[in-house]
């Protein structure tokens, strides 16, 4: 058992982390393995068989693991980790396949995503505007009044083979009386006439501040809202449809957790949001911590909701909430990603980048100045560096007051950061969280700015290279997707949703450092570095099992990558494929006209699943009657929406003979 020992011999952190948590004795010989194995409890799951990726430099390939209390006890051989096993471990075979740690997204909206997930039809993925389109048509058929249809964010009118967004005629068309709400990145939204009378927008609705209601030549509203750049007019739009009730959206959150873990996501940093209040809007996410059904470990940031207020939310916060309180599933992560309204510069690079305003400076100071009094770290939305060069003014200034040595603070975004400022926060001990919305904003940053100034936009490797701590994530769900697998095809191509290349190759990361990038790297973020990220002792057991080899497959497929086999803490929480049987889903996703039961998710995959089943289901059917409306396809006529109580007993206007088979 050689190779177990010598991953032990150089594991100082993970022992001492096991020795903490009681899985190894502080006392015991790090060099030998037998001691290793008798302190160590028998394993509550052991995975054989697999192909383990650990990102552990000291151990980076494995065949099996075993996990007990929710932490890896032991990484190596089939044979070491099998001589482990007791009477009541669960063993696993991964039947050869490749094993990646857990991915974390350093940025997502998943609190509020997870509340309204439910009602979102995603139009994330789908690759035409006529399937997007045929989506919207099914889903007014069966949405009831007074519910809105909601297609928020995600995605982009590039990633289409059409290359453009339906017109408002097209949307009133299929959705005359549904009120319908298209939101596109954080640029525009289109409002059908349904949802204009819904809003109350009329020829006397005063224009708002940093925005734009679109009007026609009699001045009455068109339903096209344009971000110029302030995105308020957007967010403030959406809050006035309906909310799920409150069992709906614990139902809601837990199925935005699983089409995340579908994903292989087993844990992220949220960034607070637009109408994301703290305590109130928190309140789901905790009933579901405190219940034990989090299946995404998740730090939260709060996020500051009310312009020229931001202090006094600051103050109470801090006198009101700890740092870090919480658990490994759900814990405090400082303030941010809004720490004042007048640092914000919105993202839309369809229009001029803003300048922020002369105050910025002062009321930036006021708030920073207590978060380092009080050790909260934060996080700085910040897409341009002439808003990244005046806020690090303001730190470098607190800095000679108060020292930020040891606060993990870092900026969001950073698309145009400049060397001078990379080294900035280097020296003040700063980070940088880089997401995906190049993948989704890329053609109009080079119709503004050109393609010379898109090829290192973020520097990505630039900021490697230069050592600063750097991470990705994706800033989802409005502005871009949540799929992992696009932001992790974005940083090793370069290239856009829409396959424009961006970055050229020597900009471009290698898999492996892009893979970083999604694990071990995010843990400094959230402060918890050497804790989760990699597949090593003493670490949570946070893995999944692809379902490709992401290390060997043509990089074009990099983006339609998703888990198998997601585990997180040691616990099966999504299961797919060969290894379905050990699945556990929630409840059907709540109300029962939600577009999760019918598409899923990402790229509509549950449409795509149900028709296979029906596929499968037809090949399977031995009756003699083919109806003349559904063929053999039997089980899809009877389990439609018709008007009666018993489907099989419907005859059909068209004469479907279903109900005689």
């Amino acid at each position: 058992m050689t190779r177990l020992t010598r991953r032990q011999a150089g594991a100082g952190l993970a022992a001492t982390t096991l020795a903490a948590t009681g899985l190894l004795s502080a006392a015991g010989p790090l060099g030998a393995n037998r001691s290793f194995a008798m302190a160590t409890p028998d394993p509550d799951l052991i995975l054989v068989n697999g192909r383990f990726t650990t990102l552990d430099r000291a151990n980076p390939m494995a065949e099996a693991v075993a996990v007990a209390h929710g932490r890896f006890v032991a990484v190596g051989t089939m044979a070491e980790v099998m001589a482990l096993k007791g009477a009541a471990t669960k063993v696993i075979d991964l039947q050869g396949q490749s094993v990646l740690p857990g991915l974390i997204d350093n940025h997502l909206h998943i609190i509020r995503g997870g509340l309204n997930f439910n009602m979102e039809l995603r139009w994330d993925g789908v690759r035409s505007l006529a399937d997007a389109m045929a989506m919207l048509r099914a889903q007014v058929a069966i949405t009831p009044p007074p519910q809105w249809v909601r297609v928020v964010g995600g995605f982009t009118e590039h990633q289409f083979a059409e290359k453009r967004l339906p017109t408002i005629e097209e949307i009133n068309a299929v959705a005359p009386d549904t009120p319908v709400f298209l939101l596109h990145l954080y640029d525009r939204a289109l409002l059908n006439g349904a949802a204009l009378r819904a809003v109350g927008y009329t020829k006397d609705t005063p224009q708002p501040p940093g925005g734009e209601i679109t009007r026609d030549a009699a001045g009455n509203p068109t339903g096209l809202l344009l971000a110029k750049p302030n995105a308020a007019i957007l967010y403030a739009t959406l809050a006035k449809g309906p909310k799920l009730p409150f069992d709906y959206q614990l139902n809601s959150t837990r199925h935005f957790m699983r089409e995340l873990n579908r994903l292989g996501v087993t844990g992220a940093i949220d960034a607070g949001g637009g109408f994301q209040n703290y305590p109130d809007d928190y309140a789901v996410i905790q009933k579901l911590a405190d219940e034990d059904q989090l299946t995404i470990r998740l730090a939260y940031n709060l996020f500051t909701q009310k312009a020229k207020q931001e202090k006094d939310d600051f103050l109470n916060w801090t006198a009101t909430s700890q740092y870090k309180q919480g658990t490994d599933y759900f814990r405090h992560n400082g303030a941010g990603e809004m720490l004042v309204f007048s640092a914000a510069d919105f993202e839309d690079f369809r229009v001029e980048r803003p300048d922020m305003p002369p105050e910025m400076e002062g009321e930036l100071e006021g708030v920073v100045r207590i978060l380092a009094q009080n050790r909260w770290p934060w996080r700085m939305h910040a897409t341009y560096d002439e808003t990244i060069a005046r806020a690090l003014d303001v730190f470098e200034k607190v800095n000679t007051d108060v020292p930020l040595a040891g606060l993990n603070w870092f900026f969001d975004h950073a698309e145009t950061i400049s060397e001078r400022s990379i080294d900035r926060i280097a020296a003040l001990g700063g980070g940088v969280a880089v997401q995906h919305r190049m993948a989704y904003q890329g053609e109009y940053f080079v119709e503004r700015y050109g393609a010379a100034a898109a090829e290192a936009t973020p520097p990505v490797a630039r900021m490697l290279e230069k050592g600063i701590r750097t991470s990705a994530g994706t800033d989802a769900t409005r502005v871009a997707s949540y799929n992992p697998w696009v932001a992790l095809s974005w940083l090793v191509t370069g290239r856009t949703v829409g396959g424009l290349r961006l970055t050229p190759q020597r900009n471009c990361l290698d898999r492996e450092t892009a893979l970083r990038m999604w694990t071990e790297n995010v843990t400094w973020f959230s402060n918890e570095e050497g804790k989760k990220g990699r597949i090593a002792v003493g670490q949570l057991a946070d893995l999944i099992v692809p379902d490709r080899d992401y290390f060997a497959c043509p990089e074009a497929e990099i983006a339609d990558m998703s888990s198998t086999l997601t585990v997180v803490g040691g616990k099966v929480v999504y299961a797919a494929g060969p290894f379905a049987s050990l699945d556990n889903p929630p409840p059907p996703a709540m109300p029962d006209w939600s577009p999760v039961r019918t598409y899923g998710g990402y790229a509509a995959w549950g449409r795509k699943e149900q028709a296979g089943v029906q596929r499968r289901a037809q090949s399977l059917c031995g009756c003699a009657n083919s109806c003349t409306v559904h063929g053999h396809d039997h089980a899809s006529a009877w389990a439609g929406r018709v008007p009666v109580t018993d489907l099989k007993s419907f005859w059909g206007a068209l004469g479907c003979a279903c109900w005689a088979v």
